[in-house]
């Protein structure tokens, strides 16, 4: 039997604290080529989750502590559905081919995500042609726009 402890929970956490992008993954999988991939993500507020998709899979999101927005977007990046998961939902699944982002709202806070494998490594392609890369300025105005974005807004660089 696998098991996530809270005192993994935490030790997660504390590394997250620490990353220079503010998160960090425990996968339950015990390889990357794994058909079903799960992982436990401690994500920090300020960590940014550039919009993507996913061509070969869905992808299920459970928030195991804390709170987070969740969207996802049309190809021309208007919010075409918002939730707050941990708030309006334990659980939530991005389907295949939608751009989307998770924002953390809560320090301390961790997801749980399951998609189908094995891993692939985000490619430019994966990642909307409308969002910021990370590090940049834009990239923080687009996450604190994230936060307050409803159904039929844009994102407008």
């Amino acid at each position: 039997m696998k098991t996530l402890t809270y005192a993994q929970l935490d030790a997660l956490t504390q590394q997250a604290e620490t990353s220079p992008r503010l998160r960090m993954n425990q996968n339950l999988h015990e390889a990357l080529d794994e058909p079903i991939q799960r992982l436990a993500i401690a994500m920090e507020p300020a960590t940014y989750i550039r919009p993507h998709w996913h061509r070969h899979t869905w992808e299920l999101l459970s928030t195991l502590r804390g709170r987070f927005v969740v969207l996802t977007f049309d190809a021309d990046g208007v919010v075409s559905q918002r939730a707050v998961l941990g708030e309006d939902a334990p659980v939530l699944e991005s389907p295949q081919n939608v751009h989307h982002m998770v924002v953390s709202l809560d320090p301390g806070a961790v997801i749980f995500e399951v998609k189908h494998g094995p891993y692939r490594p985000f490619v430019e392609a994966d990642y909307a042609d409308w969002s910021p890369a990370a590090d940049t300025p834009e990239a923080a105005a687009l996450m604190a726009w994230a936060l307050t974005a409803q159904v039929g807004d844009r994102w407008q660089a």
